[in-house]
């Protein structure tokens, strides 16, 4: 009996510093916002800074390259649907075409890279026959594709998905293999000594201690897709499907450089804002796990 009052004594005495390690780095919400945001407003106005600098030494000028202002303005002319209401793709339908694409893509790769993974990770045969084969599609440019996926696709959306599942699954299978190969033998062990069965210790055990390495996988994957689809997108122009990338191409074809580099700054902010979403949940991750410092 003592034994177990002294047992509830170091219980509560620890959740008494659990309680006082939060309080104490919790910081107040504006002040963790005004972190958060004053390091990427100084970045960015730094690179305004910096374009303007150049645009005014006359870099490039015969190609129309300018400073952010006449961009800008073409960027917001392009967001506020300029040519709405006339019969003609606006910027907004290509985006959610594109964006359809990279989100489809993106769900199929995610389930075909997983499986492999998971498949290479617990097979040694399938490990020694297609494991360096999956590093290997990993290192190869997208764009390579492409004439494989006309040929066999031809000028339609399923050569795009081809050629973003190639480019995507062997990061989110590497990751998926790295995770299963660092869990501990020791969770695992435990897991089989509490009764779990295959399907019980992949779901309550192994799963969770390899999601870290998953997520740095799937966000790699992400960042591999996107690339691949705005590839195929500057090669591929399906009518009657208005894209970024067919609106890069054009912008391009007709010299018109603002309207270029105000695309590129689209195609950017996605970019930026899907890696704002994966680290989001990452940190989220790291601290339930208690290897990232709380808010």
């Amino acid at each position: 009996m003592a034994v177990d009052t002294e047992a509830d004594l170091r219980r509560q005495e620890l959740r008494g510093l659990d309680r006082l390690d939060s309080t104490r780095t919790r910081r107040p919400l504006v002040r963790r916002l005004w972190d958060a945001t004053w390091p990427k407003v100084a970045a960015l106005a730094l690179a305004l800074a910096g374009w303007q600098a150049l645009a005014a030494t006359g870099w490039k000028a015969e190609a129309g390259f300018g400073g952010p202002g006449p961009v800008l303005r073409e960027l917001w002319a392009a967001l506020t649907d300029e040519y709405a209401g006339n019969g003609l793709p606006t910027v907004w339908d290509a985006i959610r075409v594109t964006m359809t694409r990279g989100v489809v893509g993106f769900l199929l790769a995610t389930v075909v890279g997983l499986l492999l993974g998971v498949a290479v990770s617990q097979s040694k045969i399938l490990r020694a026959a297609i494991g360096s084969l999956i590093t290997g599609l990993q290192t190869m440019p997208s764009i390579a594709w492409f004439p494989l996926a006309l040929l066999l696709f031809g000028i339609d959306e399923s050569a795009i998905v081809f050629v973003i599942l190639i480019g995507s699954v062997p990061s989110i299978a590497n990751g998926a293999i790295s995770g299963v190969d660092y869990v501990p033998p020791l969770l695992v062990r435990a897991g089989r000594n509490l009764g779990a069965g295959r399907v019980g210790l992949y779901r309550h055990v192994i799963v969770p201690a390899a999601l870290p390495s998953i997520v740095s996988g799937l966000k790699q994957g992400w960042a591999f897709s996107w690339r691949s689809l705005l590839a195929g997108e500057l090669l591929v122009a399906i009518a009657n499907r208005p894209s970024l990338g067919q609106f890069l191409q054009a912008s391009r074809e007709t010299s018109d450089t603002n309207y270029m580099i105000a695309l590129m700054i689209i195609v950017l902010a996605i970019g930026i804002v899907v890696d704002v979403v994966f680290n989001a949940f990452d940190n989220r991750l790291r601290r339930r796990r208690g290897v990232a410092p709380q808010p």
